[in-house]
């Protein structure tokens, strides 16, 4: 372990493991014409179909001041909570890529903010699967996304039995994974919650969208015992509300409750459950506790509302990592939140400058 000096705690390396769906994040501005020329609409996100092959190609092509980002939710959490901590290697992120450029491109980006990474490469020789993209297309203040999961889609159980990944989960003490990795490897996150679990480690995740909340919420009830950690916004929980938990409500305070009581196989932590409302406050649902509200702080100037979840999640993983309160570690959260949203794409200025004292979220 690194020493500790009083006011800057030194993180081990690998202290949060991430595990999710990596996308290379191609983002550029684009005129409308080219939306229609791809028969996309200015405010949408989609999956990418047969509409819109050559599309990355053409970006790459034509709009030079392009730029990478690594992406997919888990990978943007990761790379919030280097950022905030200042300190790269503090945190792994395993995911599944291609063997092709995006993967070069992808892995220089994700090295570049200070990942710790270890992806499974997909071989193939037949079809030639591809690293998992998503378009950023900017017109004015609209966002178009283009999201290709590809190889990502493509992540088995055996790359968790590599003995160098099996030392990167043992150097963990925090576990993290979007809901979206539930479409994809559940026996992998069942493995890191029996882990978690048996070496009384954390295991944190996230409702991630309203779908994953109706269509695979019997992965995610499989996982929430283990779960320690609850991550989620308005909508999504009252999608888990309706079709998990059988609730006839839309108030976001009992939804959160309701989940912070669900069955827990490690009784000596109560479970914590955090769900941000956009600008309106955040709701904290600690078992056996009054519920809490945390007022958002909100810039003059939002650019982009991508990405303020994941931002969200890696300042509060980050504050958690440290040892701080609950409360500390949702000002630093929102702290990541209210800088990502002034920004292009899930990115941060070039240094946080956060203070929990004078930071009111």
């Amino acid at each position: 372990m690194s020493s500790e000096t009083s006011d800057s705690k030194k993180l081990s390396d690998g202290i949060i493991f991430g595990i999710g769906n990596p996308l290379l994040d191609i983002i550029a501005e684009v005129p409308t014409s080219f939306l229609e020329t791809y028969k996309l609409n200015a405010n949408d996100a989609i999956l990418a179909s047969d509409d819109h092959k050559g599309l990355n190609e053409s970006l790459l092509r034509d709009f030079p001041n392009h730029q990478f980002v690594a992406g997919g939710a888990t990978q943007n959490s990761m790379r919030a909570a280097t950022w905030l901590l200042q300190q790269p290697n503090v945190c792994t992120y395993m995911g599944c890529v291609g063997q092709d450029k995006y993967h070069q491109l992808l892995h220089d980006a994700a090295s570049k903010a200070g990942l710790q990474l270890s992806y499974q490469v997909h071989m193939d020789s037949e079809e030639r699967v591809q690293t998992g993209t998503c378009a950023v297309l900017i017109t004015g203040n609209n966002r178009s996304l283009v999201a290709n999961l590809g190889a990502a889609n493509h992540f088995t159980i055996q790359h968790l039995d590599d003995p160098k990944n099996k030392q990167l989960i043992e150097k963990a003490k925090i576990f993290y994974t979007a809901g979206f990795f539930y479409t994809v490897c559940p026996p992998a996150v069942m493995r890191l919650c029996e882990y978690a679990d048996t070496h009384d480690k954390l295991f944190c995740t996230n409702l991630s969208a309203p779908f994953i909340c109706e269509h695979f919420g019997d992965k995610l009830m499989k996982a929430m015992p283990y779960v320690d950690y609850l991550f989620g916004n308005e909508t999504e929980a009252r999608s888990f509300g309706k079709h998990q938990l059988k609730l006839d409500t839309e108030d976001v305070s009992v939804i959160a409750k309701a989940i912070s009581e669900l069955p827990k196989k490690n009784s000596k932590r109560a479970r914590v459950v955090v769900i941000t409302q956009g600008s309106d406050p955040t709701v904290l649902a600690i078992t056996g506790k009054e519920i809490k509200e945390f007022p958002v702080k909100k810039p003059l100037d939002i650019v982009d509302t991508n990405g303020a979840g994941d931002s969200f999640v890696g300042g509060f993983l980050a504050y958690l990592a440290l040892g701080k309160s609950h409360e500390e570690a949702i000002q630093a959260g929102a702290y990541c939140a209210f800088e990502c949203i002034q920004q292009s794409g899930c990115t941060f200025p070039e240094k946080p400058s956060f203070d929990p004292t004078t930071f009111v979220a």
